[in-house]
């Protein structure tokens, strides 16, 4: 089952996207994706600070 979400307040770190969405519970999840080809990091936090340290943080395994 795919989420379908409408992220708000996006904003891009380098190769990670970082926005803000409503999850099926109704509760306001950070998610940090980063979109380098064949990278696929992809996770969700509750707040936002963190979801931006990921993306500040992160480094690519492809090369």
């Amino acid at each position: 089952m795919t989420a379908n979400r409408n992220f708000r307040n996006v904003t891009r770190i380098g190769p990670v996207q970082v926005g803000t969405a409503y999850d099926n519970r109704g509760r306001e999840k950070h998610t940090a994706a980063c979109t380098a080809p064949r990278c696929g990091f992809s996770a969700d936090y509750d707040s936002r600070a963190a979801a931006e340290l990921a993306a500040r943080t992160h480094r690519c395994p492809i090369r």
